[in-house]
């Protein structure tokens, strides 16, 4: 038996995301990916066990990684080492380093929402990181409100809601073809106001007189 090796397993992953990309999750069988990196569709099977467990990898390698690792971080609130509002803008600007880099991340997210209808493609996308991401980012959110630093309600709403301002400004890049790298000042400057408006709302804030 051949040995598996790191360099054939990415070579895998990367022709899969190209092929996710031209012909969708749903025409993408797990033989164009054997022809496209060359090889058996036997020895594919050795390194990824179904199409669905590759395109698990494809999109935890190219998308959710920045989600993942915004939400390891989390801990240091739980251990009082930063504060509720410097955790929120830490994790932010993690999630965000995707736009950051190259488009990748943002072509498969395309694939994603162009067939959710169509096949189990949206499940698969939670389950390879935004579902358990959100669930960690839920958990500060019962913490804060714990420690009476956020207004009661559902964490897992709040998590969600976090997001979704994060991502307000952004949203419009799906539409453009070839959208250019931010830099890390604008991202910066995405999430400050996203924490802000979570925090603080969006009503003007009436100075009080002593």
């Amino acid at each position: 038996m051949r040995t598996l090796t790191n360099e054939r397993r990415q070579a895998i992953i990367d022709a899969a995301a190209d092929l996710f990309q031209e012909m969708g999750y749903e025409r993408t069988s797990m033989n164009e990916v054997a022809k496209r990196v060359g090889g058996s569709k036997a020895t594919l099977y050795n390194y990824f066990a179904s199409k669905e467990a590759l395109f698990e990898m494809v999109v935890r390698t190219y998308s959710t990684h920045f989600l993942n690792a915004a939400a390891s971080e989390l801990s240091s609130y739980h251990d009082g080492v930063m504060t509720f509002e410097q955790n929120l803008t830490r994790f932010g600007e993690r999630m965000m380093e995707v736009l950051l880099t190259d488009n990748q991340a943002l072509r498969i997210y395309r694939c994603v929402l162009a067939e959710a209808g169509k096949s189990n493609i949206g499940e698969l996308f939670r389950a390879a990181g935004p579902q358990e991401s959100i669930a960690k980012l839920a958990e500060l959110m019962s913490l804060a409100m714990h420690k009476g630093e956020l207004a009661q309600g559902d964490s897992t709403i709040r998590a969600l809601q976090f997001t979704a301002l994060l991502k307000a400004e952004v949203d419009s890049r799906l539409l453009e073809r070839e959208p250019v790298p931010w830099s890390v000042a604008q991202v910066k400057n995405i999430v400050a106001r996203g924490v802000q408006l979570f925090l603080y709302g969006a009503v003007a804030q009436v100075a009080t007189q002593a």
